[in-house]
């Protein structure tokens, strides 16, 4: 449709003339910060959402979003010291691996400072820390020992994430007090032999008793963490559900809390694993498992909605146990650089080491700004932000893999040996590319969400040139904007009143970058229409180009942040002399 305005535009001189008019005309009204596509009902709250169809929602970027209270800050630190230290003098990350399992000793630390239930409510027997919170706590354990953070993290992120998300408030009262304290694990168990990332195609079934009390649940689940050792697990399962109107008959996934205790519950073996040693996966098996029905999660044939939200609720925790991760080798990293010397200096005095610890510097800032960005988001209650928690987790574990890599070469031997600790840094890392959703699903999953939100823009777009009437005013600025990007001419989208003024060069350059991606967004929908869905070679393009412009923002506001705090901490060192 647009190639043919556009067409028109070009080939017909007074309508030519009429555009470059109206573009005079309309640059000036276009506010700072605003954004300049079709509205379609309410503004997305999602920042990488709006990227797609060429606007900016700064909002919930800039600036830099902080959800703690000064009480929440001065709790969160009280937690954060004892726990670092816990993990500086009492965890032995190479003993866990070595054990394959925990140290006794470790696990009864993590249970007294309350590690199992940090996001469960303190009547419940928790915590009750808020996402930040829970995202600093975890940054601290992803800077100790991956294995044992992926312990906690498949009990609480996903484990019984469900329950505390979805569940009734008899469900609560009874597993979360056990669950907080640690006296029982939970597990998440989605993952089949013929069931990864398409999560529809699993073959468990539950099947539903005559009389309705029960459901009799079969399948097998596999690679799940914690499977060997959890004593609660959120299964998900085809259910048979009957169309009233048709009364076909269709399976749909549904969600359920299934004890061991029931019965018919079996694990394999510990799976011996490349790197996250210490923590249990294994298979498990239901046969015949007799569920009460009251233990249905989130409502019969909503287990994929169910799944979906614990897994985008979950992923931000990653994001700050990876930034952790980054911040522990690249510490070791430094440490070496500067006292080990070759050729007469320091390693940290050559240009090529320098250049490698800037880089993994600005990786870790990044990931760091993600993570806090999103958690605080989803403590402020925004109400989408399921594409920054998909990118916050590609982010991460391509940043943290990289920073790894780089710091084993900058320890150089001695990063490959098993003493210095880096080698089981990398072995860890390279599970975070794979589960809770690979990155090449969860960048298709990118692309498609932000370009489904940008088509349904065209559509209505579409729909106001076949009935045009008192819509000219909206119209006329559509085509300006698009006439603008195609000739390359900036829109107005402008960052103005977010930024330092010092800063306007670098928001200069993600205002531009929004252009140019809305514009190839565009093209390709133009193009492509409903097939884009399985070009995916474009896809994955898309996807790269929505987090590059996003992690832009999100360092442009940390930066921010962090110069308030600076100017902050000069004026107040002034006033007190």
């Amino acid at each position: 449709m647009w190639r043919l305005v556009w067409s028109r535009v070009t080939l017909d001189g007074w309508r030519h003339r009429w555009i470059k008019s109206r573009l005079r005309l309309l640059a000036p009204s276009v506010e700072p910060g605003a954004g300049y596509s079709l509205h379609t009902g309410q503004e997305p709250a999602s920042f990488v959402t709006s990227l797609f169809s060429g606007r900016l929602a700064p909002e919930n970027v800039f600036p830099f979003p902080s959800a703690l209270s000064q009480e929440q800050a001065q709790a969160l630190q009280a937690m954060v010291v004892p726990c670092t230290r816990f993990f500086e003098e009492e965890n032995n990350a190479a003993a866990n691996e070595a054990l394959g399992s925990i140290e006794k000793s470790t696990l009864a630390g993590l249970k007294e400072m309350g590690c199992f239930g940090l996001q469960v409510p303190e009547e419940l027997g928790g915590v009750g820390l808020t996402n930040t919170q829970y995202a600093r706590m975890v940054e601290v354990v992803g800077m100790h020992d991956l294995g044992v953070g992926i312990s906690l993290g498949a009990h609480q992120s996903i484990g019984f994430k469900g329950i505390l998300l979805f569940g009734t408030k008899s469900q609560k009262e009874k597993y979360l007090p056990k669950l907080a304290s640690g006296e029982i694990c939970a597990a998440f168990c989605l993952t089949e032999p013929s069931s990864g990332s398409d999560a529809a195609s699993i073959k468990t079934v539950a099947t539903p008793s005559p009389c309705g009390s029960f459901y009799t649940l079969n399948g097998g689940k596999i690679w799940i963490s914690n499977g060997g050792t959890a004593e609660i697990f959120t299964v998900f399962a085809k259910t048979p559900i009957k169309d009233v109107t048709t009364g076909e008959v269709k399976d749909r996934i549904s969600a359920f809390v299934v004890e061991r205790a029931f019965g018919g519950v079996t694990s394999g073996p510990p799976e011996k694993k490349m790197g996250i040693k210490c923590s249990n996966t294994a298979e498990v098996h239901f046969e015949d498992v007799k569920v009460p029905a009251e233990n249905l999660l989130g409502g019969l044939g909503q287990g994929f909605k169910v799944a979906m939200h614990i897994l985008n609720n979950g992923r931000f925790g990653m994001a700050s146990a990876l930034a952790g991760t980054m911040r522990g080798v690249i510490l070791r990293a430094v440490e070496h650089a500067a006292s080990r010397r070759q050729f007469g200096s320091t390693l940290a005095s050559f240009g090529a080491i320098q250049e490698k610890l800037a880089r993994m510097a600005m990786l870790h800032y990044v990931t760091e700004a993600m993570a806090y960005v999103l958690s605080a988001n989803m403590d402020l209650r925004v109400p989408d932000y399921k594409l920054e928690a998909a990118i916050s987790k590609i982010f991460a574990s391509e940043a943290a893999w990289n920073v790894a890599d780089e710091g084993i070469q900058i320890l150089g031997g001695m990063g490959y040996m098993k003493d210095a600790g880096v080698e089981r840094v990398l072995r860890d890392l390279r599970i975070f590319r794979i589960f809770e959703g690979t990155n090449d699903i969860l960048r298709l999953f990118v692309a498609l969400g932000g370009l489904q939100q940008a088509g349904k823009e065209l559509r209505a777009l579409q729909k106001m040139f076949l009935d045009p009437v008192g819509k000219m005013d909206a119209l006329c600025v559509e085509v300006v904007m698009r006439a603008k990007r195609k000739l390359g001419i900036p829109t107005g989208l402008s960052l103005e009143g977010f930024v330092h003024p010092e800063l306007d060069d670098c928001a200069a350059l993600v205002t531009k970058a929004t252009d140019l991606f809305a514009e190839a967004v565009e093209t390709l929908l133009l193009k492509h229409g409903a097939a884009v869905a399985e070009k995916q070679f474009h896809l994955k393009r898309v996807a790269d180009a929505a987090i590059d412009i996003y992690g832009m923002a999100v360092a442009l506001s940390s930066s921010m942040k962090v110069s308030n705090q600076c100017m902050a901490a000069v004026k107040k060192a002034n006033s007190m002399d």
